[in-house]
């Protein structure tokens, strides 16, 4: 890993003011958080898995307790409008619940007939000391949804976040020590990228999880296959958000900007991608236009109406900026929005791009930030085609009043996450994950409980 690493700091994005900053965890101690991790390992397995589904309830139990703090951690730490970032912690507790009253079940042993009258099973066993490099998007629930599956199995975790967030990577690690998960069983480390590589080439390391960039994932999925590691990637997504007919255009309009603009369209699964049918494109863009205009920046932690919050950084923004003023550059068309404050914080108005051709970098790159993409198609064939060209294959929506006709069409799409008449289907029952250059392995729902486990074979011959 050679590029260069950020600093662990607090900084507002709504200011640019840098509110705490973060030593690099030592290799001393990173030394001891492997140590303590393959140590707790031995003791946590042989807990009674009800005795960890309990203990993964108290953790889910104190979420809730203090949502509000965490929240507004989120808030200062990544600019996320406080309305959603209590969202998000209540979604934490949800997972975490789900996991402690189905893990023990999701657990059980799967028996096999056999021909011959002999017993034979498949176990759910942990396999050991995991590693979790987590984004700051989600800080909470992308942690939850590490966490919660692997603490029930019996695994033991180091968690590696972001460094824009540190300030809730100490609220999490508050939150398992306070219910009283075992030393060892959980620990947050604020490892550079070479310890990174350190942690994984460990042996008492047995897996990696990953959700971010494509490019993280795949410099972590190459240390991994270097070092023989089972790995987990949720990396981007241009999820394709197909509108076939509607009754209520204007009602169709609002439901996709509001889905494009949560978390200020910071969302590896949002719908970067709005295919919208010839009969209803142009009022359906012009919706989007007045749904845009006239908003101005505001204080996240308020989240008044007509504002929008900052992106998470200003190197996000300027990230963002680049693809679309390139869109702009080769004759794309920049209705509304997409201007960029001064001085240091990350305020860029949203957007709403048309006219996106393959020549440009918006066409294939994701755009992570309040811009709606919309393309103009004239069958379902096209809006199929159009869908599934693309490097990414996370998820994707299709609508229609006849949900025959939108089932049909989703069925074709390339994507881990096909939706009909919805923009997501969510909850913490409900498996995530993509295929392509979005990654591979599910996290979540029944799912979750397959990946970080050795599916042991337990066949006993009885003549």
């Amino acid at each position: 890993m050679t590029a260069s690493q950020p600093a662990y700091a607090s900084t507002n994005p709504a200011t640019g003011e840098v509110t705490a900053t973060f030593d690099f965890t030592t290799d001393d101690a990173i030394g001891s958080a492997l140590a303590a991790g393959a140590s707790a390992f031995e003791t946590w397995r042989q807990l009674p898995i009800e005795e960890r589904a309990a203990l993964t309830q108290k953790i889910g139990d104190l979420f809730a307790e203090r949502a509000d703090e965490l929240a507004r951690i989120a808030v200062e730490e990544m600019g996320k409008p406080l309305g959603e970032a209590v969202e998000e912690v209540e979604f934490c507790q949800a997972i975490f619940g789900y996991y402690a009253e189905h893990g023990p079940g999701l657990a059980t042993d799967q028996p096999i007939t056999t021909f011959g009258g002999d017993e034979a099973v498949v176990q759910k066993r942990p396999i050991g000391l995991l590693l979790g490099v987590m984004p700051w998007n989600f800080p909470y629930y992308q942690v939850a949804r590490f966490t919660a599956p692997n603490l029930v199995l019996g695994n033991t975790m180091l968690l590696k976040h972001a460094e824009s967030v540190p300030r809730c990577a100490e609220a999490i690690q508050r939150i398992f020590d306070d219910a009283g998960v075992p030393a060892g069983v959980f620990r947050n480390v604020f490892a550079t990228f070479a310890q990174i590589e350190t942690i994984i080439a460990d042996p008492r390391v047995q897996g990696v999880s990953l959700t971010g960039s494509e490019r993280a994932g795949s410099t972590i999925a190459a240390v991994a296959g270097q070092h023989l590691k089972k790995c987990v990637l949720e990396l981007g997504g241009s999820d394709p958000y197909v509108v076939l007919d509607t009754d209520d255009v204007e009602a169709a309009a609002t439901q996709a900007w509001g889905t494009r603009i949560y978390n200020t369209g910071q969302a590896c699964n949002s719908n970067k991608r709005m295919i919208v049918m010839d009969d209803v494109y142009e009022p359906f863009v012009g919706k989007l236009v007045d749904l845009a205009s006239g908003l101005r920046p505001g204080d996240p932690a308020e989240g008044a109406d007509g504002t929008f919050a900052p992106l998470s950084s200003r190197l996000a923004l300027e990230r963002l900026k680049e693809v679309v003023d390139d869109a702009v550059a080769h004759g794309a068309q920049l209705h509304v929005g997409g201007e960029a404050a001064d001085g240091p914080s990350a305020y860029y108005s949203p957007a709403v791009l048309t006219d996106v051709t393959p020549e440009m970098r918006a066409y294939r790159e994701e755009l992570f930030g309040p811009v709606a993409v919309v393309y103009k198609v004239s069958s379902d064939e096209e809006a199929l085609r159009l869908a599934n060209d693309t490097p990414y294959g996370l998820g994707g929506a299709v609508f229609s009043t006849d949900p025959d006709r939108a089932a049909r069409v989703a069925a074709g799409l390339d994507v881990g996450m096909a939706n009909v008449n919805t923009p997501a289907g969510e909850g913490a029952e409900v498996p995530f994950g993509g295929v392509k250059r979005s990654g591979f392995g599910r996290e979540l729902g029944p799912l979750g409980m397959d990946e970080f486990v050795n599916k042991r074979l337990f066949y006993v011959k009885k003549s």
